[in-house]
């Protein structure tokens, strides 16, 4: 019928993958800053942190895993 078609539903694209399909050489380096990061915050971990500076640094740590997801993905499209 008219109007009731589904149309093909676009994938969603981070900002961040948008500038960096710009400039591709920037997300090797981000990988290395990231991974760098993350296992700084691991060692972190490990020590025993308490209170509430342990859950920013699991909430830290959770952000630099998705922003690692994007990158990834981003430098496996290529």
């Amino acid at each position: 019928m008219y109007g009731l078609e589904k149309k093909p539903v676009k994938a969603f694209e981070f900002d961040l993958e948008r500038d960096l399909k710009k400039d591709p050489n920037k997300v090797q380096g981000l990988l290395k800053s990231t991974e760098a990061k993350i296992n700084e915050i691991k060692g972190q971990l490990r020590e025993g942190r308490k209170g509430p500076e342990l859950d920013n640094l699991g909430v830290l740590l959770h952000g630099y895993t998705a922003l690692q997801k994007v990158l990834n993905r981003l430098s496996n499209k290529k």
